[in-house]
C-alpha cells in the first residue's frame, strides 16, 4: 500500500488514515506465511514473524505482520485485529497486530 504521510514508528493514528473502524475487515489468506531472517542473501531458520492478508471495502488487500503465530481465520471471514498499528516507510505502509479474532 502507498503512503499518504510520513511517520517514524508504528502507531494507531497512522492506521486510522488507511483502515476504517466503521467497515468490516475480511481475511483473504488461505495460509499463514512465516517470515525468516536473511543474511547475505540466504535464509536462516530464525523466524521473525508471521503474515496474513486482509481486505476492506475501499482498500486494496494489505498484509499484517504478527510476532506470534496467529490462528488462521476461515477464508473470507470477518475479523477483528487486536492493536492494529501502521508505519509509513519510503512511501509504503506496513501493518502489524498483536492478534486476530473471528467476528461472530
Amino acid at each position: 500500500m502507498k503512503t499518504k504521510n510520513s511517520q517514524n514508528a508504528y502507531n494507531e493514528k497512522t492506521t486510522r488514515q488507511y483502515i476504517s473502524d466503521d467497515k468490516p475487515i475480511i481475511n483473504v489468506s488461505s495460509e499463514v506465511e512465516t517470515q525468516y531472517t536473511w543474511i547475505d542473501g540466504k535464509r536462516t531458520d530464525e523466524v521473525t514473524g508471521y503474515k496474513l492478508y486482509f481486505s476492506q471495502e475501499g482498500v486494496n488487500p494489505f498484509a499484517v505482520k504478527f510476532e506470534k503465530k496467529p490462528a488462521l481465520p476461515p477464508f473470507l471471514s470477518e475479523v477483528k485485529l487486536d492493536k492494529l498499528e501502521a508505519i509509513e516507510i519510503r512511501s509504503n505502509v506496513y501493518f502489524r497486530s498483536e492478534g486476530v479474532r473471528l467476528v461472530k
